[in-house]
């Protein structure tokens, strides 16, 4: 999967950007391929988001590691037990997940973070075979509305309207929606982490 290099747009986008840095990361060696999920494939919990972040995810290899967003994440994570610590920023900073596991439908970083549907559609057989593997998989957490457009149609499933807080019910899988923790969403109160931590909690429990 990390070899992948079926969408132009994209291999050209987040090889550039690895090549050009941030002036904050300019030190670091950015991952610059497509990113794997994290967590224990045995995990009960799976937390879909959209795409790996730029300077986050594409720079660090790891999902929701390093940037605004993934700080928000791990944080309501670690509050509800489900993470060792409140803050992800390298491969190597020893975070573990309890029973849970990240993966997203594109696996690439997108520019504008806004993968296209044909993107979207040509990376889903990686989160498909990855749902053929989870077999202790309980529940689902769907971040934004793009990842849920994303996700429904591998479970077979029609896609009832996304929402946050909405849970259904499909192939013996609860699937709850939340809104993507992303800034927009986080700095303006759309989100906060007592709503994620609420959302979190109702998957895992």
């Amino acid at each position: 999967m990390t070899a992948c290099r079926a969408c132009p747009r994209l291999v050209a986008w987040r090889e550039s950007v690895a090549l050009e840095k941030r002036a904050a990361f300019r030190d670091q060696e950015y991952w610059g391929k497509p990113v794997p999920s994290f967590g224990p494939l045995d995990a009960s919990l799976l937390i879909v988001g959209l795409a790996p972040a730029a300077h986050g995810a594409n720079r660090t290899g790891r999902m929701f590691t390093g940037d605004r967003s993934g700080d928000f994440l791990y944080r309501a994570l670690y509050e509800v037990g489900l993470a060792s610590q409140p803050e992800s920023w390298a491969l190597d900073d020893g975070m573990e997940l309890y029973g849970v596991r990240m993966a997203a439908p594109v696996r690439c970083a997108p520019p504008a973070n806004k993968p296209t549907v044909e993107e979207r559609d040509r990376c889903s057989a990686f989160l498909r075979e990855e749902l053929g593997l989870m077999t202790s998989l309980r529940s689902v957490v769907v971040l934004g509305a793009f990842g849920w457009q994303a996700f429904l149609p591998l479970l077979g499933a029609e896609r009832p309207k996304f929402g946050h807080g909405v849970e259904v019910e499909i192939g013996g899988l609860r699937v709850f929606g939340c809104y993507h923790v992303s800034p927009h969403n986080t700095f303006t109160g759309r989100l906060t982490q007592e709503m994620l931590q609420d959302v979190l909690r109702r998957a895992a429990g």
